[in-house]
């Protein structure tokens, strides 16, 4: 049986309000307590900062040597990841998450090297102190009057396996401080000034306290207190906080990310593309890579109607809440344009809207599609100031009348047409143009207050006047649309250079590329489906009930190789087709990539197979033979009538017999097992067991009934929730094997323990052992590795006892024997009793 990767490793964090209080300290006293009950415990980095008490409670545990960086001729210790990785400690200890480390560096964050360790399979126990955390930043700036410098993710606190408050009174923090405790003499000073100030530590305090209390309630509402109706859903707080790009959105998303928090929901952070507009794509950098690291998730849609375009998404994702910071307008824009706050409140229905005062100004509503290429509010201002100074103008003029001369008067109505026209373009020039025209033949061409016109040359005058204004207004217009088409296609490819980084950032970017389309296009539903025999089947799907077939979607899109795109909603617009056939090209390099990973994994299945074809081969060729072979000769040897046999020579043959057909009983077993783990047709029958009651059995089903062991499985020992009768043979293949490898002078050990809340099983030999390199291979089938060439059996044993072991939710571990040897623990997780 393969083995799967090493599980991820637990976190633990001890959290406090400010340095001093304790975290280290009792960090490193849980490590010695953990080290004592028999876990294997390094330090990565710890930083005593000069503190006594700290190189005490470090100084007889195990340092990984740190790595040395040289920054500016100096050299400084930073903690080196790989070493700690390669030695493969159960516990790691690493001081201070949210150390920035020095450049050149494996990583820039220390929250970073303890991811890494985590995926490698290490416990990590660390501290941070709450003002590092990403969501409290602009709170922490309020209270001390600095932001942060380094921060951490909240995502990786808050799925932290167990957080611990050290806490300390604000009074006894300072006692301490004076006392040279917390920081050398010298930093005293510029700490108590900035930091270490009674008020600031009391609401820092505060501040962890409450946090602190979230998580809590947190870990209630997560499990269920007592019986539960089933036919009502469980309704998930959902929070979509709307971003602009334009600056004071980290402000809003934080906010937005401590209440999806408190409220134990989710967070959706969405930005509106609009169809013309400035282009925010280094701050919207910012505000996605934020949205990650407060565990939320941001996307992107193109809209006219930036208000309605964030309620779409909204109920698409069943957003229970919409957060918006406030625009930061000035009054003539206030009185003459609509905000997308004002917008969004009116339209949102049962979505709740909150509006936070420190946010950035929201981009400006576009309420209703344009025509022109500048928006309708910039129209209905250059109409209301046109019509406004044409009034004036002409007052002025009519008392001015006699002392300015025609062409005077018409160059000063044309220069007012043409600032109408650059300022709301086409719609709002024509009627000032003729407007003007009106008040010139009414007011200041003869016969005046008539309509009528005396002289052909003001005739003439007028007409080429209204032409020039009216040609201004079409150029001006025409500008303004191509300026807009322009931007509106640099968002695109914007929207298209992002969505070409998510197809080669991930491994399956699919459900993620689907989900991306349907946001963007305001779809109800999106499916990638895929011609099957009998049918279609979806490679990929999102929204709410998509089409399971062609003929259900309102449109399709070929993607080639037998796939459809198929999309359920209203027809998209003539100019959002060349967008999605850009997303069809990126769908169909995805599902071709799932597909050649779907070919990859069958050919990888055919070869492993092959090779486990190979191997039975060659241990049936050998391993089988070889008792058979025993049997058959001293059966036959039994059977001669021509050799007079004695006694005990008829005896040492019949135990032969016996011995080799239980040696090929085994073999057979193995064999059977490991079809049933491979097919996965392994049937658990779990109850309630003890490791006292279960050795016993195991050691009485191998060969000598186990004789010559050192038993120590103490009845005290709490129970676990096994199957009996699969440990049972887990533990005697594991101890055959120990058996096996172990010098006749050197009986095998069973020792039974307790490692906390866990049972540990250990049996250890005092062979020569297995090298580091060749452990993984220990658990494949058909390996025999150790301190021999060559044994017994066809080397699935241990293969068969972890298969067994992982089916029961336990685990199965390797430990070097102090002196030499190897000791393989197994382990459960008690029952209470």
């Amino acid at each position: 049986m393969e083995r799967e990767g090493p599980r991820r490793g637990r976190l633990r964090i001890y959290v406090g309000y400010a340095p001093g209080v304790g975290k280290t300290y009792a960090m490193l006293a849980e490590a010695r307590r953990r080290r004592d009950r028999g876990t294997d415990v390094v330090i990565g980095s710890v930083q005593p900062h000069g503190r006594e008490p700290i190189d005490v409670l470090a100084g007889d545990l195990e340092i990984v040597p740190p790595r040395m960086i040289t920054e500016g001729g100096a050299a400084s210790e930073e903690m080196d990841v790989d070493a700690v990785i390669a030695r493969d400690p159960q516990l790691a200890v690493v001081d201070e998450l949210a150390h920035r480390n020095l450049p050149g560096s494996r990583n820039a964050n220390r929250w970073r090297d303890v991811e890494e360790l985590l995926a490698a399979g290490i416990d990590v126990t660390s501290t941070v102190n709450v003002h590092h955390l990403e969501s409290l930043r602009e709170v922490v700036e309020r209270i001390t009057g600095a932001a942060p410098v380094d921060t951490v993710p909240d995502s990786l606190v808050r799925t932290a396996d167990q957080l611990q408050l050290v806490d300390m009174t604000p009074q006894a923090l300072l006692r301490r401080m004076a006392n040279g405790d917390v920081f050398p003499p010298e930093r005293v000073d510029a700490a108590l000034a900035r930091l270490f100030r009674e008020d600031t530590l009391a609401r820092l305090r505060e501040l962890a306290l409450l946090w602190m209390a979230d998580r809590v309630d947190e870990e209630l509402n997560a499990v269920p207190t007592g019986p539960q109706p089933t036919d009502v859903p469980r309704v998930r707080e959902r929070i979509l906080v709307g971003v602009s790009g334009r600056g004071g959105d980290d402000v809003v998303v934080r906010r937005a990310a401590r209440m999806a928090a408190r409220r134990g929901g989710d967070l959706l952070v969405v930005h509106v593309i609009p169809r013309s507009g400035p282009s925010t794509v280094a701050d919207l950098e910012a505000v996605r890579m934020l949205a990650d690291r407060v565990g939320g998730r941001y996307e992107e849609v193109v809209g006219r109607d930036i208000a309605e375009s964030l309620l779409e998404v909204a109920r698409a994702e069943a957003v229970t809440l919409v957060v918006l910071g406030t625009s930061e307008r000035s009054w003539l824009a206030g009185i003459l344009r609509r905000s997308v706050i004002n917008e969004v409140i009116k339209r949102s229905g049962t979505i709740d809207v909150q509006v936070i005062s420190q946010g950035s100004t929201m981009p400006r509503v576009m309420t209703t599609p344009q025509v022109s290429g500048l928006s309708r509010n910039r129209q209905v201002i250059a109409s209301a100031a046109g019509a406004s100074v044409l009034i004036v103008l002409t007052a002025i003029l009519a008392v001015v009348a006699s002392q300015v001369a025609p062409s005077t008067v018409m160059l000063l109505y044309l220069t007012v047409v043409v600032g109408v026209a650059f300022g709301g373009g086409l719609r709002p020039a024509v009627p000032a143009a003729v407007a003007s025209v009106l008040l010139i033949n009414w007011y200041f061409t003869p016969p005046v207050h008539t309509w009528k016109i005396a002289d052909r040359e003001d005739v003439v005058a007028l007409v080429v006047f209204i032409v020039v204004a009216v040609s201004v207004s079409v150029l001006v217009d025409r500008e303004a649309r191509h300026r807009a088409e322009a931007q509106h296609r640099r968002a695109e490819a914007e929207a298209l250079a992002r969505l070409t980084a998510r197809v080669a950032a991930e491994d399956d970017p699919l459900p993620g590329l689907v989900e991306h389309l349907r946001t963007t296009f305001g779809l109800g539903a999106v499916s990638v489906l895929r011609k099957a025999e009998g049918g279609w089947e979806r490679d990929g799907a999102a929204g709410v009930d998509p089409p399971g077939d062609p003929d259900d979607a309102d449109q399709t899109v070929e993607l080639g190789r037998g796939s459809v795109l198929a999309l359920r909603g209203d027809r998209l617009p003539a100019d959002a087709l060349q967008l999605l056939s850009a997303f069809a090209a990126q769908l169909a390099i995805a599902v071709r990539g799932r597909a050649l990973a779907r070919e990859a994994g069958e050919a990888a299945a055919l070869a492993e197979a092959d090779a486990l074809r190979t191997a039975i081969l060659a241990a049936v060729s050998h391993d089988l033979r070889t008792p058979l072979a025993s049997i058959k000769a001293s059966a036959s040897s039994l059977r001669d009538e021509d050799v007079a046999w004695s006694p005990e020579e008829s005896a040492q043959f019949l135990e032969t017999i016996e011995e080799e057909a239980d040696r090929l009983t085994g073999l057979v077993e193995n064999l059977l097992d490991m079809s049933r783990l491979r097919a996965g047709a392994l049937t658990l029958v779990r109850g309630v067991v003890g490791f006292d009651e279960v050795v016993p059995r195991a050691l009485a089903s191998l060969s000598g009934g186990g004789r010559g062991l050192v038993v120590d499985v103490p009845e005290a020992l709490p129970r676990i929730a096994a199957d009996a009768g699969l440990l049972e043979r887990a533990i005697a293949n594991i101890v055959a094997n120990a058996s096996t490898w172990s010098p006749l002078d050197r009986p095998v050990q069973i020792r039974g323990s307790t490692v906390g809340d866990r049972v540990e099983l250990r049996v250890v030999d005092q062979g020569s052992g297995v090298r580091p390199e060749d452990r993984e291979r220990m658990f494949r089938p058909f390996q025999r590795l150790g301190d021999r060439p060559s044994g017994n059996g066809v080397g699935l044993g241990l293969a068969v006892a972890k298969g067994f072991i992982d089916a029961m939710d336990g685990d199965l571990r390797v430990e070097d024997t102090p002196g030499g040897g190897l000791t393989m623990v197994i382990g459960f997780q008690a029952v209470a009793p």
